[in-house]
């Protein structure tokens, strides 16, 4: 029997520590600015989601930077660093921007920052681990960690509706950019190697669309994401609109429930199997809304809450498990392809059609008299949820799970 090779504390602190600023940088802005955009801003619902969109932008721009640059020619540890410098003032710029269109284009440069940092946290932890499935996950957690502190801290401090989370990120992220020359060093890992494009973009990955299934769920996968960035870019907005204090702490359980359900994931797996762990997590979603939509027309606060809380089973049931299917659907030379193009299809692809949708339907349902703007929370919840479940329709009937591989 062999035995896994112990990492040193101090790194797995460092690595710890790295994961924390990465996610509170991400979750101090990102979870607010509906609400700074929509109530101080008087941005319209569109304006709001086209600041949105520059995160799903970032998602498509980052292979590219990560798979043709970073890991040909630079460590990966100072690049990190050169990132987060860049992007800490292009976030302090953006704080002190009015004009939408201009806000857009700083927040653009600002995704083509961060986004390939949340592939290179993984890289610099992958390379120091000696057991990833055992090793990563009690360091990925204090990301988690991280992501719920910075929600207390905007939400108690009471600073949703203002410019002053952007510049708490942005200060954060000179503090992890002047970290990242702490940690262990991590070498390009493809230097010397050719790396083509459609490596990049996962595109090798298209063959496995020939499967029925597989070409079903990256389908589903894409059209459920249309649906999900209602919830990313307007329930800070919505919860405070509502008279929810503390709004965007109070939307920290949704990420303490995504820690409790990994934690039960392979209980829910063994007893439910792929197709009813997916299925599941999508009807999560559009029950989630459905609260939301309650919720609204009947004043309804703990409807709020238990909605925020199935985002341990929206999550976890989702896109965990979608992750390990497509783990498995793949052979072993095509797996990071593969992941990589489903990454690409619904942070990317998908979100930026769904954060384009909301913010329209936000404006449909959103009228204005005398300077003063009331929205329709509950018209509004029902399109997210409307599509959920016709999204649910269709991955039932035309999905079939793959029979299991029995033991060597």
């Amino acid at each position: 029997m062999t035995t896994t090779p112990p990492v040193p504390t101090s790194v797995r602190l460092r690595l710890s520590v790295m994961m924390f600023l990465q996610f509170f940088i991400w979750g101090a802005w990102f979870v607010t600015l509906g609400t700074y955009l929509l109530s101080t801003r008087e941005f319209t619902g569109t304006e709001t989601a086209q600041a949105y969109s520059a995160m799903p932008w970032g998602t498509i721009v980052a292979p590219f930077v990560v798979g043709l640059i970073v890991d040909r020619f630079f460590a990966a540890e100072k690049v990190l660093a050169v990132l987060h410098f860049v992007g800490a003032g292009l976030l302090y710029y953006a704080s002190t921007l009015h004009d939408p269109s201009t806000l857009f284009w700083a927040l653009l440069a600002y995704a083509c920052c961060y986004s390939p940092t949340l592939a290179l946290v993984n890289t610099v932890s992958f390379h120091q681990l000696t057991d990833t499935k055992t090793q990563f996950p009690p360091i990925r957690v204090f990301g988690t960690l991280g992501w719920i502190a910075a929600g207390w801290i905007v939400g108690v401090m009471g600073l949703e509706a203002q410019a002053t989370p952007l510049r708490i990120a942005a200060g954060c992220s000179v503090l992890l950019g002047g970290f990242s020359f702490l940690l262990p060093h991590t070498p390009p890992r493809a230097a010397g190697h050719k790396v083509a494009v459609s490596d990049v973009l996962g595109l090798p990955a298209l063959a496995l669309l020939k499967n029925r299934s597989f070409a079903v769920f990256v389908f589903s996968s894409l059209l459920l994401c249309i649906p999900l960035a209602f919830y990313y870019n307007f329930t800070n907005a919505f919860l405070n609109e509502q008279g929810v204090v503390n709004a965007a702490g109070k939307m920290t359980i949704g990420q303490m429930s995504e820690v409790a359900f990994m934690l039960i994931m392979p209980l829910c797996f063994a007893r439910l199997g792929l197709k009813w762990m997916l299925l599941v997590g999508m009807a999560a979603w559009a029950a989630r809304y459905g609260m939301f939509a309650a919720g609204a027309s009947s004043q309804t606060f703990m409807l709020f809450y238990i909605g925020i809380a199935l985002h341990g089973i929206c999550y976890d049931f989702f896109f965990v498990t979608g992750q390990i299917y497509v783990d498995q659907a793949a052979p072993p030379e095509t797996r990071a392809s593969a992941q990589g193009f489903i990454t690409l299809i619904t942070y990317g692809v998908g979100m930026l059609i769904g954060t384009w949708l909301s913010g329209l339907v936000v404006d449909h349902h959103s009228t204005t008299l005398a300077d003063v703007v009331t929205r329709d929370w509950t018209a509004i919840w029902m399109w997210p949820a409307g599509m959920a479940t016709a999204v649910i329709v269709i991955f039932a009937l035309a999905f079939k799970e793959p029979k299991a591989t029995p033991p060597a």
